[in-house]
C-alpha cells in the first residue's frame, strides 16, 4: 500500500478541544464517567467522546435491537439506549456482578435504563443460548467491549446474531498501539490482531478501521449467514 499522509497529532489541548465542543454529556453520565475513573480498572471505560458516536450510530440506522457485549459500568450502555426509540431494547452481556451494580444503579436513575435488560455469565455462553433460541439475523447493531482473548468468538457469534445490513463495531482495535510490537506476546494482544486481521479479510462485510480513541472498528454484513 502506498504511504499515505498521518492524521493531525491529537495533543493534549486539542484533545480538550474535542470534548468541549464534541461531547454534550448528562449530569447522570458525567457522574458514571467521574465514579468509574476512580476504580482500579477504571480504564475500561469507553472514551467520552465515543458515547456520541455510538449514540448516533443508532439513529442513523434506525436501530431498534441492540446487543452489546461487554458493559463494565454502563457508560456505553446508557449512550446507545438514550438514542433507541421508546419501543427500543438493549441486551447487555457482562459477567462482573460487582461492575454492573454501578451499572444498574445508574440506569434506575436514567429515563432509558428500562430499555436496557443485563445478562450476567460469560458472555460466549449468553450469546450461544441466543442463537440456540432462534435470535440469529435480529439484532440491528452489535458493540463488542469484552475481554480481548475471546475477540474473535464474540465477533463469529456477533455475525450470525445480526441481521443483513446490520452494523457490528468493535472497540480497543488499536489497543494503545500494542498491535504494532513485535515483541507483544500478551494472549490479548494476539487475540486483537488475529480479530483485525480476520476483519480484513471478512468479505462478508464491508469494513472501516477508525483511529479515534483506542481504535473502533464498524463493519456491516452485506449478506445473508452461510
Amino acid at each position: 500500500m502506498t504511504e499515505v499522509p498521518t492524521p493531525i497529532p491529537i495533543t493534549t489541548e486539542l484533545y480538550q478541544y474535542v470534548l468541549r465542543h464534541g461531547v454534550r454529556e448528562s449530569d447522570l453520565l458525567r457522574r458514571l464517567r467521574e465514579e468509574t475513573a476512580t476504580l482500579p480498572r477504571g480504564d475500561m471505560q469507553i472514551a467520552p467522546e465515543q458515547g456520541p458516536l455510538l449514540a448516533i450510530l443508532v439513529q442513523l440506522m434506525g436501530a431498534r435491537k441492540v446487543l452489546e457485549i461487554g458493559t463494565f459500568t454502563g457508560y456505553s450502555a446508557l449512550c446507545i439506549a438514550s438514542a433507541l426509540p421508546a419501543d427500543g431494547r438493549l441486551t447487555c452481556c457482562d459477567i462482573s456482578e460487582e461492575f454492573t451494580s454501578i451499572a444498574l444503579r445508574y440506569w434506575a436513575e436514567s429515563e432509558h435504563g428500562g430499555k436496557i435488560t443485563l445478562k450476567l455469565g460469560p458472555a460466549l455462553e449468553t450469546l450461544d443460548t441466543m442463537l440456540a433460541n432462534g435470535d440469529d439475523g435480529t439484532f440491528d447493531y452489535v458493540f463488542i467491549d469484552a475481554d480481548k482473548e475471546n475477540s474473535v468468538g464474540y465477533y463469529d457469534r456477533a455475525y450470525r446474531l445480526a441481521r443483513v445490513g446490520g452494523l457490528i463495531v468493535v472497540d480497543n482495535t488499536l489497543w494503545d498501539g500494542r498491535v504494532l510490537d513485535a515483541g507483544d506476546s500478551d494472549p490479548r494482544t494476539i487475540a486483537i490482531r488475529e480479530l483485525n486481521a480476520k476483519l480484513h479479510a471478512d468479505e462478508r462485510v464491508s469494513l472501516s478501521f477508525l483511529p479515534f480513541a483506542d481504535g473502533l472498528t464498524l463493519t456491516v454484513k452485506r449478506g445473508s449467514t452461510p
